[in-house]
């Protein structure tokens, strides 16, 4: 389907096929994306045409490959998909799970806890270090995350229409919020791209930001050219936090919250946990020995679709889909819970039944049409990263703790809410009750 935003054309693909047709077989066509004019205007210089676009909002072409790459291969060589980033990981979990023994089983929102983890493992490999929980400046950044992703995208589309309406006294006051909270966020990366810069040697690349000061080097002169600028780097740390931390955290809260509405599932993935790993460090080496703890990841990303629309992409040329002509720069929605939700591929989709990704004999199985890190060229960034976390946080969790809804607690509700791109749970509180 489509519909129009003023003059602004989106279109909205649902359905495996499709989606797969468009973002695979056609992917020259539908895999650009366009900077929201508000965002152009808070993270350029007021005009779309000259804002930096870091890796999440470049156009489809040359310079988004290189870009991607270079951060591909980075976020490779500082431990993605290897056991040095599983430290990491496990130190967080470790962390993570001191906080919630000093909650000695009395109710909390744990979703302040899940993204000072999940943050930190991404300060791990962008700045080389972690931040103590309780450090003001680390509370800063994540509060300011949370009010960049918390933003009121209603609002946010009458800018987006046309400029004049920035004028108008409660768009203004809403873009002001989010104008501060990106300039404070950006002059944080600045910051910590300076102190790097300052301490640099090319014989010790200590992290993301070594790596990308490193290729300014060989780029010599010709930094913008090459795409390596100051202004880029900074937005690409930005893309980092943002997509990093609030999705992975957000799948991280929604296993928790599905844990909570199924114990008889919690108390399998305990018995499954505790005769794989005992009291041993969880290895996602180990997660085809842990099928249905595997499998019960899976039925979270696929029943609470955490961006149940992708980012939005755009179309590079004028094209076709369907039979159906679509204009160059048209909007491309990508309707990824129609997917999940198709009872064709998954069914009783309402249902929550990790048991669908098991095969006869209990193994754990890959459904191609779990796609919750989107397909084709565009498909995210950090997935491999994400897959880990998801993995070793959750695993590290259960080993631990017992995880109920406080005493004479209301239902949980189980439809989500959208805030910005992302299905949230509804706000919750837990209790967490150590298991040893």
């Amino acid at each position: 389907m489509c519909f129009r935003i003023a003059s602004k054309l989106h279109v909205v693909i649902s359905g495996h096929d499709a989606i797969r047709h468009a973002l695979v077989t056609r992917a020259d066509d539908f895999s650009s994306r366009k900077v929201p004019p508000t965002t152009a205007y808070i993270r350029g210089d007021g005009t779309s045409s000259k804002a930096a676009k870091g890796v999440l909002f470049a156009e489809y072409g040359p310079d988004w490959r290189q870009q991607r790459r270079f951060a591909l291969k980075t976020l490779r060589d500082f431990g993605v998909g290897k056991r040095s980033l599983e430290g990491k990981i496990y130190e967080e979990a470790a962390a993570l799970s001191q906080e919630l023994v000093a909650k000695d089983g009395q109710p909390f929102n744990i979703k302040p806890l899940l993204q000072n983890s999940v943050s930190n493992i991404i300060c791990s490999i962008v700045f080389g270090k972690r931040f103590e929980y309780g450090d003001p400046e680390f509370l800063r950044i994540i509060t300011l995350l949370n009010n960049l992703v918390d933003s009121k995208p209603g609002r946010d589309i009458l800018v987006n229409i046309h400029p004049v309406f920035r004028h108008i006294p409660f768009v203004s006051q809403e873009e002001k919020k989010l104008t501060k909270n990106t300039l404070e966020m950006q002059e944080f990366c600045s910051q910590q791209v300076q102190q790097h810069r300052e301490t640099f040697d090319h014989n010790d690349i200590r992290d993301f930001i070594d790596a990308f000061l490193l290729e300014q080097r060989h780029a010599g002169g010709d930094q913008a050219r090459n795409g390596f600028t100051d202004k880029q780097l900074q937005e690409v740390l930005l893309d980092l936090f943002l997509a990093g931390t609030e999705t992975t955290s957000t799948a991280i809260g929604w296993a928790l919250f599905d844990m909570l509405l199924y114990p008889d599932i919690q108390e399998k993935v305990h018995q499954e946990i505790d005769s794989v790993l005992g009291q041993a460090v969880p290895s996602y080496a180990l997660r085809d020995k842990m099928p249905y703890t595997t499998a019960t990841l899976a039925e979270v990303q696929r029943i609470n679709t955490i961006l149940p629309y992708s980012v939005p992409h755009a179309t590079s040329t004028d094209t076709t889909l369907n039979g159906y002509s679509i204009p160059e720069d048209a909007i491309i929605l990508v309707n990824l819970w129609s997917v999940h939700m198709d009872p064709q591929l998954f069914p009783e989709p309402d249902k929550f039944n990790p048991d669908r990704f098991l095969d006869q004999d209990g193994n754990f199985t890959k459904h191609p049409a779990l796609i919750s890190f989107s397909i084709g060229p565009r498909v995210c960034l950090g997935e491999q990263l994400a897959r880990m976390e998801l993995f070793v946080l959750f695993v590290s969790l259960m080993q631990r703790f017992t995880f109920q809804l406080p005493e004479g607690a209301p239902a949980l509700s189980t439809p989500g809410k959208m805030t910005s791109l992302i299905n949230m749970p509804q706000p919750y509180e837990l209790c967490a009750v150590s298991r040893g």
